[in-house]
């Protein structure tokens, strides 16, 4: 009997998660702006609550939801001429791109089983692949811009009602509870709130400083588009590991390839080594600290399981997510096992 009953438990928990897997994916429409507007009401929540000191509730909330959309307007728009000047110089980086390719597939040819045939049926297929989509693109792509705006004008809106009527929402959770949890629930709540917006808020300066950090590098180096990189590589550190790893592929793609000099190769490379020291020994310990509670593993973990559920929006909101989890578990007895599993902290083996 002990056993079945240890086989139910553990086919329930796979069901489960299974369902709860496919109702994330299914409900991504719904719940990734929604918690994406969660996260950055916290971040801005601060603000909201000084101005409140002199202004109305409502108010007080509509100046700080236009306050981070105009910060990431500025940020989309800054991205988006960088890319337009890309795209314009896009048929002279091919040119030189050209040659490279081609030394590759020579040196693919020689050194490997592939041969020129391949290659060539490869670009036949292509060609064919290319000219069956292109009647598909432009309405794709159209899908595809008109999606995000919708998404991205909804994250605000979210943002104004969680900032103007939070404290319903505390309210409510507080009262769900029996009464003698009420101090356990206040210390929860406060704990959770605070710890996602310190670390978003610790991010964001260390991306900064290490968009300059890049952008200096890079430029001393001869990249002609240093800004573009130095952009998205420092974007790409909302990524922990994986986002470091794709920054250097993306300058080394777009600088060295391009222009094909061992002097820029060295250069980008000596870049992202300092700058790769300077944030695991200056920046992350100094200004992103120990905000989050998490494990390395945990980390990796929920940020390949976020991509999988909800792409880049998963990779970046699933660490202040995980965060908050982990703050209500340690603060939870029937909890705080799992708590003590995603916490990065040692805790007493003897403790109760």
């Amino acid at each position: 009997m002990y056993k079945k009953g240890i086989l139910l438990k553990v086919t329930l928990i796979v069901l489960t998660s299974y369902f709860l897997i496919l109702s994330l994916v299914e409900a991504q429409n719904f719940l990734a702006p929604l918690l994406t507007a969660f996260i950055m009401a916290l971040i801005i929540l601060p603000f909201v609550q000084k101005l409140e000191k002199k202004l109305s509730r409502s108010f007080a909330a509509l100046i700080g939801t236009i306050v981070l959309f105009i910060f990431s307007l500025g940020i989309v728009l800054l991205i988006s001429l960088q890319v337009q000047n890309f795209v314009k110089d896009w048929p002279q980086i091919k040119e030189k791109m050209e040659p490279k390719i081609e030394q590759l597939k020579s040196y693919a040819t020689q050194n490997t089983f592939l041969s020129e045939d391949d290659f060539k049926s490869g670009k036949q297929d292509e060609s064919v692949l290319n000219s069956s989509l292109e009647s598909n693109k432009t309405a794709g792509y159209l899908s595809s811009i008109t999606a995000f705006i919708g998404n991205y004008l909804l994250c605000f809106i979210y943002i104004y009602f969680l900032l103007c009527y939070r404290r319903k929402f505390k309210r409510f959770l507080i009262r769900i509870f029996p009464d003698e949890k009420e101090d356990q629930v206040r210390v929860i709540l406060q704990k959770s709130i605070s710890v996602a917006p310190q670390y978003m808020i610790g991010k964001l300066i260390l991306m900064g400083i290490l968009a300059v950090l890049y952008a200096i590098g890079l430029g001393i180096s001869g990249i002609d588009n240093f800004i573009l990189i130095s952009l998205l590589a420092s974007l790409l550190t909302l990524i922990p590991y994986i986002g470091n790893i794709i920054g250097i592929l993306i300058a080394i793609a777009l600088g060295y390839v391009t222009s094909g000099e061992i002097s820029v190769l060295i250069g980008i490379i000596a870049t992202f080594s300092i700058a790769q020291f300077v944030e695991s020994y200056i920046l992350e310990p100094y200004v992103v600290g120990d905000r989050v509670d998490l494990h390395p593993f945990v980390v990796i973990l929920v940020v390949v399981i976020g991509n999988m559920l909800w792409g880049v929006i998963g990779m970046v909101i699933a660490i202040p997510l995980m965060a908050i989890i982990s703050v209500v578990f340690l603060h939870i007895t029937l909890l705080r096992p799992y708590g003590i599993l995603l916490s990065n902290n040692k805790f007493d083996e003897n403790e109760s």
